[in-house]
């Protein structure tokens, strides 16, 4: 086929995964069993498009997954997180080698495979999936603190199983002690650790203090840096992925430029990353050989959905209450059993050992592609259910106040853009009010689509889009401010709310 043919083709499949994102949306379903479809359809199943080379396709969906990975750490609020990073550390290291156990030694006795090819199933499925979690529990009204134990743990627990399945599938693991894995386990992460909290408060720093020529550099400038942290990580021998969620993290937390554009522009990358990975994995797969795959597949999955994962979510409860790192209660820990969806990453990981031409890797490949097909077919629409089951549902979370900021430099001032959202308690409350240092001043309120100068007595509303202009030396100061009447209401100060992030 020529480019223009496929130009054509790539863009009506994008243009139906938008479709369907809706219609997923809609249904429940989640889309990427959409996109795999789309794929399927494309290959063997129906186009007849051949593609079947897991090199490729490994080396494109490491890079889809570091789009991916971005995009969770530049969209997660540390404010909701940071009181949960220390269990989902632990779900993420102990809690990763508990599942990976526990699936190997029961699948090795159940379906009488050798220990190696258990071992590299096991490390395949103990990734949740960063795009299946972010897309599916931010439509959740789930508490901020279990919220961002998911958020959290999906964002670092990739970092240790990819180690676990290329040293595995290179054979390193079989041969070394279990002190050597987890040294050589340990010090790639803390490299990966390294470069990820250096690469995002030096990218941050740079980009408050240079004024680039046009707001759209700015999300540029942030992805591109992140992708410097996954690259300078994997070049030092460290982990790739921790540092590129680290420094994405940190990157989307600071006060930078046009964020919330940035913001934007990096969900908008992940959603292409993900059509684009979901659609070439479905070329990758071939239908015919799935039949034989369907038994050994639910099997494995039944075991790492009713044994695996709540024995490391119960293991990583009880160590983190030993450590003083909270408590877990136990209607806390059936939902984060229920919740560790799999999607792409188990796919993409299938392909390492595929690649490495490891024996028994396309049966792998065959059966991981069943059991995310099947298993998120059923955990994905039922996790509204089960988080109202388990009375662990927070009906009445407020959504997060987003300040996006255009830096005005002759001037030495900043344009804020506020958005007042649902839940806020700035609804109601009256510009005065809101006590804005004298260096601030709300000039312009956008209200269903008419825009208007407010008096001080206008009282805000529900979806209002205020403009604030705001001394360069006030702007930290206003954030607070209006952070702290959208959680607390006008008397926020009366009861201690600062709004710090």
């Amino acid at each position: 086929m020529t480019l223009d043919v496929w130009l054509l083709l790539g863009a009506v499949i994008v243009i139906a995964a938008i479709v369907a994102v809706r219609v997923a949306h809609r249904s429940g379903l989640p889309s990427l069993l959409l996109f795999l479809g789309f794929g399927l359809l494309l290959g063997d199943a129906g186009l007849g498009i051949q593609f079947a080379d897991p090199q490729v396709a490994q080396q494109i969906g490491l890079i889809a997954l570091t789009v991916i990975l971005a995009e969770g750490g530049l969209t997660t609020n540390w404010s909701h997180v940071r009181r949960s990073v220390p269990l989902a550390m632990v779900l993420a290291t102990i809690g990763v080698a508990v599942s990976i156990v526990v699936v190997a030694v029961v699948v090795q006795a159940l379906l009488g495979i050798d220990r190696n090819t258990a071992l590299i199933l096991g490390a395949v499925l103990a990734s949740t999936d960063a795009a299946a979690v972010f897309s599916v529990l931010r439509r959740l009204p789930l508490p901020p603190r279990l919220a961002g134990v998911l958020e959290a743990e999906s964002g670092f627990n990739d970092a240790p199983t990819v180690i676990a399945v290329v040293l595995l599938s290179s054979g390193t693991a079989s041969t070394a002690s279990i002190g050597t894995f987890l040294f050589e386990t340990a010090v790639e992460l803390v490299i990966g650790a390294a470069v990820g909290l250096a690469v995002g408060p030096a990218g941050a720093y740079a980009l408050r203090r240079i004024a680039l020529p046009a707001s759209g550099l700015y999300p540029i400038a942030v992805l591109a840096l992140t992708f410097a942290s996954y690259a300078g990580a994997v070049l030092l021998h460290g982990s790739g992925f921790l540092a590129v969620y680290l420094s994405a993290l940190i990157l989307g937390n600071s006060r930078l430029p046009h964020r919330a554009a940035t913001r934007g522009f990096a969900e908008g990358a992940a959603w292409l990353a993900q059509i684009g990975l979901f659609v070439m994995l479905g070329l990758l797969a071939s239908p015919k050989e799935m039949p034989s795959a369907v038994v050994p597949a639910l099997i494995a999955g039944s075991v790492l959905v009713a044994v695996a994962r709540p024995m490391s979510v119960m293991v990583s409860a009880a160590v983190a209450r030993v450590l003083r790192l909270g408590r877990v209660t136990w209607r806390e820990q059936a939902f984060l059993s229920w919740a560790g969806l799999r999607g792409a990453i188990p796919i993409v990981l299938a392909t390492i050992p595929w690649a490495a031409g490891v024996e028994g890797s396309k049966e792998i490949f065959n059966q991981v592609f069943v059991i995310v097909m099947v298993f998120t077919l059923i955990g994905g629409p039922t996790l509204p259910f089960a988080a109202r089951t388990l009375g662990v549902s927070a009906p009445g979370e407020a959504h997060d106040l987003e300040v996006e900021s255009a830096p005005l430099e002759e001037l030495n001032a900043d344009l804020l853009q506020v958005k007042v959202p649902q839940g806020s308690k700035l609804h109601g409350v009256e510009i005065f009010e809101l006590r804005l240092p004298s260096g601030a001043a709300v000039t312009l309120v956008v209200r269903d689509g008419k825009s208007f100068v407010p008096a001080t007595t206008t009282r805000l509303r529900i979806d209002d889009q205020l403009l604030v202009v705001t001394t360069a030396a006030c702007r930290d100061q206003v954030e607070r401010r209006l952070r702290a009447v959208s959680r607390s209401g006008k008397l926020a100060g009366w009861y201690g709310e600062r709004g710090l992030e």
